[in-house]
C-alpha cells in the first residue's frame, strides 16, 4: 500500500514568511540609522552601526551555522534561528524603553544578536524550502517565490520606517519604530510555535570523510574563488550601501536635501524593488545568457550610475513615486528628487543579479569543495557591515556624494572579476591536500 504523501503547505507558508523576515529584519538597520542620528546625535558612521553590528554576525556565524545544520537538522536550525531572532528584536525593543545613556548600547546588542539569527536562517531556508518543494524543479521553484518575497520585503521596510518617522526627522526616537518591531515579533512567534507543530523531512545528510578544515583549504587553492569570495565582500558592501547612504543623504538637512524621511524612505526602497525586477529579468534570461557576461554588463553598468551620481549637480530633480506623510495622513505623490538619487535607485538592477554571477563563477570547478567554499562566503557577507561603515566615514568626512566613490570602487572590482578574475585555472582533480 503506498503511503499518504504528506502536505507541507503550512511550513512552505513559515519558510516563506521568514524569506521575508531576513530582508525585514537586515533592512531595519539603515533607516533605524536616522532615528540614532535624531536621538542620540550620532554621525552617519554612528548611524551604521547597526547595521554593522547586524552584518559582523556573519563573520561569527558563518561556518558554524552550515556545521549546526549538519549535526541537528533543518527543523531544529529553524528553530533555533527564529527563537534568536526573537530575542534580538525584543532587545532592540528594549532599548526604546532604556535610559538614553543605554539605549544606543542595548539596540547594537539587540542589531547583533538579529544579525545571528539572520545568519542562521539564511543558512537554513534555500535548502529547507528545496526540500518541502521535493527538491527539484518544484523546489527551485519555490526557492525563487521565497526571494520574491525577500525582495518585497526590503522594498517595504524602509518605506514603513520612514512612514513612521514622517517629517519629524530631527525628533525621531526608536519608539516611533515600535510598530515594525510589533510586526517582526509577531511573526516570529507564529513561525516558531507553527513549525514547532509539525513535522519536517531531514534528508540524511552523509558524514564527510574530510575534516571540514581540509576541505576550506582545498577551496583556497583555487585562485577564481579566492577573487570570487573577496567579490561577495564587496558586492554585500554595494547593495547595503548605496540605498543605505542614500536614506541618510536625503534626510540629512545640512545636504541641502532635507526630505522627510517618509519619502525618502520610499524613494531608497525602490532600490529593492528594482532588484526584484532585475532578479525576475535574471532569471528570464539566466538559460541563454552566462554568469560572465551578466556580471560584466551589470557591473559596468552601475559603474557608469554611480560615477553619474557623482559627479552631476543635485540641482538638477527628477520626479519619483514615494509615499509621503503628512500629520496623519499618508499619500502617494511624485516626489522632486535630485537626479543622484535616481541614478543610484537604478543601482538596484546592477546588483540584482550580482549575488548569484559571483557564485556561480567562483564555485566553477570546485567539487567536492563547494561546500565549504559556501560556508566562506557566508561568512563574507560581514561585507555588507563593513563597507557602508567604511562609506559613511568618508560621508562624514568629505559628504555624501564623494562617499560613493566606495561602492564605485566596490563595482570596479567587480568588473575586473568578470573579465579576469574569474578565469578558471585549475579544477578540484587536479588539487591535492
Amino acid at each position: 500500500m503506498e503511503a499518504k504523501k504528506q502536505n507541507y503547505t503550512v511550513p512552505i507558508i513559515m519558510m516563506i514568511l521568514l524569506f521575508g523576515m531576513i530582508a525585514f529584519v537586515t533592512n531595519l538597520a539603515a533607516p533605524m540609522g536616522v532615528v540614532l542620528k535624531s536621538q542620540f546625535g550620532a554621525s552617519n558612521l554612528q548611524g551604521m552601526l547597526g547595521n554593522a553590528a547586524n552584518f559582523i554576525a556573519y563573520a561569527v556565524m558563518g561556518i558554524p551555522g552550515g556545521l549546526l545544520l549538519q549535526r541537528v537538522g533543518y527543523k531544529k536550525t529553524a528553530l533555533i534561528a527564529i527563537a534568536v531572532g526573537f530575542v534580538g528584536v525584543g532587545i532592540q525593543y528594549l532599548s526604546g524603553h532604556s535610559s538614553e545613556s543605554m539605549a544606543f548600547t542595548v539596540y547594537l546588542i539587540g542589531a547583533f544578536v538579529s544579525g545571528f539569527s539572520m545568519t542562521l536562517l539564511n543558512t537554513v531556508v534555500n535548502p529547507m524550502l528545496n526540500t518541502l518543494g521535493g527538491e527539484g524543479n518544484k523546489g527551485n521553484q519555490l526557492i525563487q517565490v521565497g526571494g520574491s518575497f525577500n525582495s518585497v520585503m526590503a522594498t517595504f521596510t524602509p518605506a514603513f520606517v520612514g512612514i513612521l518617522i514622517g517629517s519629524q526627522v530631527a525628533s525621531a526616537r526608536i519608539t516611533d519604530i515600535f510598530p515594525v518591531m510589533y510586526i517582526a515579533l509577531g511573526i516570529f512567534a507564529l513561525a516558531f510555535f507553527v513549525l514547532l507543530a509539525v513535522n519536517i523531512p531531514e534528508p540524511h545528510v552523509s558524514a564527510a570523510s574530510e575534516s571540514i578544515k581540509s576541505l576550506m583549504a582545498g577551496a583556497m587553492q583555487f585562485r577564481h574563488f579566492i577573487f570570487g569570495a573577496i567579490g561577495i565582500f564587496v558586492y554585500v558592501g554595494i547593495e547595503v550601501g548605496v540605498p543605505g547612504t542614500l536614506i541618510f543623504w536625503l534626510t540629512d538637512p545640512s545636504a541641502a536635501i532635507g526630505m522627510d524621511a517618509g519619502t525618502a524612505g520610499s524613494v531608497a526602497g525602490t532600490y529593492w524593488l528594482l532588484m526584484l525586477v532585475g532578479r525576475l529579468i535574471g532569471a528570464s534570461i539566466g538559460s541563454k545568457v552566462s554568469s560572465k557576461t551578466m556580471l560584466t554588463v551589470a557591473s559596468f553598468v552601475g559603474m557608469i550610475l554611480v560615477l553619474l551620481a557623482i559627479l552631476l549637480p543635485t540641482s538638477t530633480v527628477v520626479s519619483m513615486p514615494a509615499f509621503q506623510a503628512q500629520s496623519s495622513s499618508l499619500s502617494f505623490v511624485f516626489a522632486q528628487v535630485p537626479i543622484n538619487a535616481m541614478l543610484l535607485v537604478l543601482v538596484g538592477l546592477c546588483t540584482s543579479i550580482m549575488w548569484g554571477g559571483i557564485f556561480n563563477l567562483a564555485v566553477e570547478g570546485l567539487g567536492k569543495y563547494v561546500a565549504a567554499a559556501s560556508g566562506i562566503f557566508m561568512t563574507l557577507v560581514v561585507g555588507g557591515g563593513l563597507l557602508p561603515l567604511l562609506q559613511n566615514g568618508v560621508a562624514d568626512g568629505i559628504g555624501f556624494q564623494p562617499s560613493y566613490w566606495v561602492p564605485f570602487l566596490g563595482l570596479a572590482y567587480l568588473f575586473f572579476y568578470a573579465v579576469v578574475g574569474s578565469k578558471v585555472t585549475k579544477r578540484a582533480e587536479s588539487v591535492k591536500l
